[in-house]
């Protein structure tokens, strides 16, 4: 009865709003300026959920379309974990940024950008998490599980040249491959020594409430720098 009564209140402040058709919003003509870009992350995750829900069989029950767009979750995935260091730890320098290439004559023609997910930074310690969204987690090599290659390598490169930019000091530059957890029964997950450097695969599970999905990023803050959250 209480959330009915509040509920009730707060419907009188939508009575001049329109009832759109979901299926009609032509998104690319929506404008952001000055006034209202601050509702950008959030029309862009409505526009995320309604074109991948689909109507079920059941009467009034949806679903999440199987063909929704990989890249697009995971770019979510991606700006989720970004913003909740922002957010809770912001004594953590936690930026996007990109990692320049050590080469030895300075020439960077037609060298790819490597452009991290998540770096996190705090006094002489840097964390490059690089998070992956997939529906397998691990690919498979003559009947064994094993990492994907292609995501070891692109974190290896990374810490490498971050740690050769940091120039031969006492900075601890580590890596974290951090996948979405899937329901597949082997998970990757380990860590590994390359080069001097702390290499680590693990998983975040999504499937919980947003307490427990927050400890497990907590836990990696703690970890690695060993600083608690600021709530």
């Amino acid at each position: 009865s209480k959330h009915k009564n509040d509920l009730k209140q707060k419907m009188f402040f939508f009575s001049n709003v329109d009832v759109l058709d979901p299926w009609v919003i032509n998104w690319s003509q929506i404008c952001f300026q000055r006034n209202n870009h601050t509702y950008r992350i959030l029309i862009s995750l409505c526009q995320f959920i309604l074109e991948g829900m689909l109507l079920s069989e059941d009467t009034g029950e949806h679903k999440l379309a199987s063909f929704v767009d990989e890249q697009k979750l995971c770019r979510l995935y991606e700006k989720f974990i970004l913003e909740y260091y922002r957010k809770h730890y912001p004594e953590l320098k936690a930026n996007a940024s990109q990692i320049p290439w050590a080469v030895d004559d300075d020439c960077r023609t037609m060298l790819p950008t490597m452009q991290s997910d998540i770096t996190l930074s705090y006094g002489k310690k840097t964390l490059i998490i690089d998070a992956k969204c997939y529906s397998k987690n691990t690919q498979s090599q003559y009947d064994k599980r094993t990492i994907h290659s292609g995501n070891l390598y692109q974190i290896f490169t990374y810490v490498k040249n971050k740690t050769l930019q940091e120039g031969f000091t006492d900075h601890e530059v580590s890596g974290l491959l951090l996948y979405a957890r899937t329901a597949d029964e082997i998970q990757p997950d380990g860590d590994f020594s390359m080069s001097g450097n702390k290499i680590s695969v693990k998983t975040l599970d999504l499937n919980q409430p947003f307490e427990v999905i927050a400890k497990q990023l907590d836990r990696i803050a703690e970890e690695r720098f060993g600083i608690s959250k600021n709530e």
